[in-house]
């Protein structure tokens, strides 16, 4: 009996010693975003946890029933949010394509949460429920996709699919926000000036688009032009 409990107490004590070196390490580093869903640190592809966006090629109606690259927008909206900051990813799965699911963080903010909270993304509860809270807020607020209409993503893909169109993520290449074909943000000032900013302009990379709000994104400034948007000065 006594060896028993001897053996108990060496295998309870293993497992203490063990078990944080079992833990996946947490991804750290400078990020490349592939779309509002996924990064890649250092050549390792990073599913965001909990979360669906947009797809790259997808597209959306605004509040006027305009279409706009809503994947486009949320890749750009995540792009913006990380910066040039270096984040932290802690590993969860990994998924059917080889991609490391993880909770991605820059400082102490969830990043997968503020996508959904945003209204850039919406929960993926097919696999968790971690995020339900953040949609309905969003929801509630008619922030970002949820001003107008959308086909949740996960039934675009289907539908592409359906129609012989390859969707695996393997085809996607990471966004460089300033090559991005509709990279103009259209920002709208407290006093209501709508103004665009070019990439590369003073306050490019701190404007973040709220569409909920009638911001938007412009492919050209002529676009933005004929929507009465006028440049940003300096």
């Amino acid at each position: 009996m006594r060896y028993r409990s001897k053996m108990r107490t060496a295998v309870a004590a293993l497992l203490l010693l063990t078990g944080p070196a079992l833990a996946a390490e947490p991804i750290v580093g400078r990020a490349s975003v592939t779309d509002g869903d996924t990064v890649v640190i250092r050549g390792t592809r990073i599913r965001l946890h909990g979360i669906d966006a947009p797809e790259s090629a997808q597209l959306c109606q605004d509040v006027a029933g305009k279409s706009y690259r809503c994947g486009q927008v949320a890749a750009l909206a995540l792009a913006d949010r990380i910066g040039e900051a270096s984040i932290s990813c802690e590993p969860r799965d990994t998924d059917q394509y080889g991609r490391t699911v993880a909770v991605c963080r820059k400082g102490d903010e969830d990043l997968n949460a503020w996508m959904v909270s945003q209204g850039y993304a919406t929960a993926y509860q097919r696999y968790s429920r971690d995020y339900v809270e953040a949609e309905t807020t969003a929801r509630a607020l008619k922030r970002g996709l949820w001003a107008g209409t959308f086909d949740p993503p996960s039934d675009w893909r289907r539908a592409k699919r359906a129609s012989g169109v390859e969707t695996r993520p393997e085809r996607e290449k990471p966004l460089a926000p300033t090559q991005a074909a509709c990279a103009i943000k259209g920002n709208i000032s407290r006093k209501g000036d709508k103004i665009y900013h070019l990439p590369g302009t003073r306050d490019y990379d701190r404007t973040v688009i709220d569409t909920g709000s009638g911001e938007r994104m412009f492919c050209s400034e002529d676009e933005a032009k004929a929507a009465g948007w006028r440049a940003a000065r300096g």
